[in-house]
């Protein structure tokens, strides 16, 4: 049986710099490592716009096609930090494009990526109560209407499928959004009594957003996410409920991913339809814009209202449930990407790392290379034991001097040389990657097992703790106190974050945006104390906001 979709009429889905380099300018830069696959494909034809830059890129290609078989290019960040994200993805094969504009293949290296945030967030979501299960991505167009601002805030991103078996459907039907509507519609079916709360569910899925302005992992017509759901008896614990996930994502984002988010409550402007408060993570990423890395949602009532999922309390008075959403996606991919990337490729945390050592076996003479492998593949079966993710590179095809290049682009934290001096001397030699040439490279680390393994462990983790700390001392220099709106505009004209007292309008906040195009980011759970007068209108003031321009 086959369905179709009717879907809005695309033009440019992709932003001007994303759309300038989808095809021949991607695909100079991208043809870097023969016989290696070529990073992002150039769109087809098909689903390219007919006349735009693009032409005028693939006549431009045909000058560079000799020279894009030799040279592994990255634009450097400083340059153009979006060409420069787009080489990173390529180079170090995370992801392509998909057939259909706005949509990517998420390559192994890069799903590996993925997994390893999977794999922190499933133990955390189960040590604080949660299972794990799935609903449909198909749902009821007339779900999505039942809560108002639900329905306006989404409607602009809807997929619908009109078509189904080759037949007009009856309801056309929304390709899940997000999944509150179809999660209460079930809830209401599942609950009756206090008895049967609290309600705490999480899934892993996919998502279709129709978004007109994508940038691989950050912002795609699909991506993937976890979206947890809970239902409680009283507000108090709904409100609890949605400031411990908030947590469990900034802890996340600190202590494996290594980036200084700042949490805190959305404005009312910025605050998800359909809830009543949002908490959130802001990243601020290399280019100093800003990237909402995760959210949780007080949703009050307003969907079990408009859903009428309701228990009976202990009184035996009929209640409506208190709920709560919260997520967080493959974005977190890109985050990881632009806040600790460099000129050279990615740059990967070791908690998070697919790969967190290499080792490289390198010799010259034939009578050499037994002797050079059978120590690199003890000194990989000794870190593997030991728990390490490691990778023996012991192929002939490419020098190693390539080799080193290569998986210094692809963000590996550590990489281990072994020659025959090494053999014969019973040592190694370790290079950090967060640490370029010579500073970073320790010769003489004895293979000895318990020596080797508490050397490596203890590198990982100075790695790991290098990492954060450069990025707060990034964060913490770029963000500007300011006290009047004169103030803001200049530091937001610098590409900075301004944080200052804020207790103006809505108004006053979109004229902001209008002005400015930055919003704010949030009000940071940490605040400052003393008396604060609003930057906008001079009235007091209980609270700082801190205003970015963002992804």
């Amino acid at each position: 049986m086959v369905s179709s979709l009717r879907l809005p009429t695309l033009t440019f889905l992709f932003s001007p710099s994303f759309t300038r380099r989808s095809t021949v300018s991607l695909r100079r830069r991208f043809h870097l490592r023969p016989p290696l696959a070529a990073g992002f494909s150039a769109q087809s034809a098909a689903s390219s716009p007919p006349e735009t830059e693009n032409q005028v890129d693939s006549k431009k290609s045909s000058r560079v096609q000799d020279r894009g078989n030799t040279d592994r290019v990255i634009t450097p960040r400083s340059q153009d930090f979006n060409a420069w994200y787009l080489d990173v993805i390529a180079n170090a094969e995370l992801a392509d494009y998909g057939p259909v504009r706005g949509t990517m293949v998420i390559r192994p290296y890069g799903y590996a990526i993925w997994e390893a945030i999977q794999d922190y967030l499933n133990v955390k979501f189960k040590e604080t109560g949660h299972s794990n299960m799935y609903f449909p991505q198909f749902i009821p167009y007339s779900f999505i209407e039942k809560e108002a601002s639900h329905v306006e805030g989404f409607s602009p991103e809807l997929a619908l499928v009109t078509v189904g078996g080759g037949k007009e459907l009856e309801e056309k039907l929304v390709v899940r959004p997000t999944s509150e509507t179809i999660v209460n519609h079930m809830f209401t079916q599942w609950i009756h009594s206090y008895r049967d709360l609290p309600l705490m569910i999480n899934q892993w899925a996919n998502v279709t957003r129709w978004e007109m302005r994508t940038k691989p992992f950050v912002r795609t017509l699909e991506f993937l996410w976890q979206e947890g759901h809970t239902a409680h008896a009283t507000p108090e614990e709904a409100e609890k409920e949605a400031l411990q996930m908030i947590d469990v994502y900034t802890k996340f984002a600190y202590e494996q991913a290594a980036i200084p988010v700042i949490a805190g409550r959305k404005s009312k402007v910025e605050t998800f339809a359909g809830a009543n408060k949002t908490y959130t993570i802001e990243a601020m990423m290399g280019d100093r814009k800003a990237l909402q890395a995760g959210t949780s949602h007080n949703l009050g009532q307003n969907f079990s209202r408009a859903f009428g999922t309701q228990f009976t309390d202990e009184s035996g008075q009929r209640q409506h449930v208190w709920q709560t959403s919260w997520a967080v996606s493959t974005r977190f991919v890109g985050g990881i990407i632009m806040t600790h990337g460099d000129d050279t490729g990615l740059m990967l945390p070791p908690r998070i790392a697919p790969i967190q050592v290499v080792i490289v076996p390198i010799w010259k003479k034939v009578d050499e290379k037994t002797g050079v492998l059978d120590a690199a593949t003890s000194v990989a079966e000794t870190l593997k034991t030991a728990g390490l993710k490691v990778k023996l590179d012991d192929t002939d095809q490419r020098t190693p001097g390539w080799k080193f290049n290569f998986w210094e682009m692809k963000g590996v934290p550590l990489r281990i040389e072994i020659g025959p001096r090494d053999v014969s001397s019973g040592s190694v030699v370790i290079s950090r990657r967060d640490i370029p040439g010579k500073q970073g490279k320790v010769f003489g680390i004895s293979m000895e097992p318990s020596v080797l393994e508490a050397y490596v462990k203890d590198r990982l983790d100075e790695i790991q703790s290098s990492l954060l700390q450069r990025a707060i001392s990034f964060r913490d220099s770029n963000i500007v106190d300011v006290s009047s709106y004169e103030e803001l505009k200049e530091a937001i004209s610098l590409g900075k974050w301004a944080r200052g007292p804020w207790s103006a309008s809505d108004a006053d906040e979109l004229r902001i945006k209008e002005e400015t195009g930055a919003t704010i980011r949030c009000f940071p759970f940490e605040q400052p104390q003393g008396t604060k007068t609003c930057l906008m209108t001079g009235s007091p003031a209980e609270e700082v906001a801190i205003f970015a321009k963002s992804y």
